[in-house]
């Protein structure tokens, strides 16, 4: 059986109390009783991701008595955005930060932050929910770099925009439907770039928050790009400015 996962009721409750990091816990559904209690009520505290599930899909994933209940240990530790940006400003630097919007891909978010971390990103930002569970495939993935880069987690990617913009940090959203290229902008100044997946993109929520858009530009029949490799363009843009200032 995986490493990464852990079930039963008891020995869930007593790594989230712990302190060991959890990336999502699955319940079966119709669970309840005392310890159920005392567990969801630990999983909600801690901003736990979850969700319900047949009890069949748990019987697949493990052998033993799972009562219900099956977690998977993450394989990084995650930090707090809003602790690394006024450490950033601390240290005088100027922030150059990623968010990726459920990327659900594990080789996808490797790729990404070992191309992060080359391109000198000080933190990814993810959401709780909705993006790739951060396993040890998605380490091999970014060839250790997911332990190099700080990777934050928040459940309201809408208010982690807003304190990057009360923080002097310019928000661009990467997008086909921008107007102009992205070899058209500034990227000198501190900065946040917003990734979509590749079939929705940016969410509506984020777009609208963001102070630019930007697009690359495309002259093939496919008009789209695996989203580690528009990333990985965006990146090394912003870093080949920055070199040359």
């Amino acid at each position: 059986m995986d490493e990464s996962i852990i079930y039963g009721m008891r020995p869930v409750l007593e790594a989230i109390q712990s302190g060991k990091t959890i990336d999502k816990v699955m319940f079966q559904k119709g669970l309840g009783g005392a310890l159920f209690k005392d567990l969801f009520i630990q999983v909600r505290a801690h901003g736990i991701p979850f969700q319900y599930v047949p009890v069949e899909k748990l019987n697949r994933m493990v052998r033993g008595n799972h009562q219900g209940v099956v977690a998977f240990m993450s394989a990084i530790e995650y930090n707090d955005i809003y602790e690394i940006v006024p450490f950033l400003y601390e240290q005088g630097k100027t922030p150059f930060l990623l968010i990726l919007d459920k990327i659900t891909d594990v080789r996808n978010i490797g790729a990404i932050v070992r191309s992060a971390e080359c391109a000198g990103v000080d933190a990814v930002i993810l959401p709780l929910k909705g993006a790739a569970q951060l396993n040890e495939d998605a380490v091999k993935s970014s060839a250790g770099a997911l332990h190099k880069v700080p990777i934050c987690r928040h459940s309201n990617l809408v208010e982690v925009i807003d304190f990057l913009k009360d923080s002097g940090i310019e928000v661009v959203g990467v997008t086909e439907k921008a107007e102009h290229t992205y070899y058209e902008r500034d990227f000198t100044k501190p900065l946040c770039l917003i990734m979509g997946n590749e079939y929705e993109g940016i969410a509506w929520d984020y777009l609208r928050k963001c102070d630019d858009s930007v697009r690359i530009p495309m002259v093939g029949t496919i008009r789209s790009l695996n989203v580690s490799v528009a990333t990985g363009i965006l990146l090394f843009e912003v870093e080949r400015q920055r070199l040359a200032e």
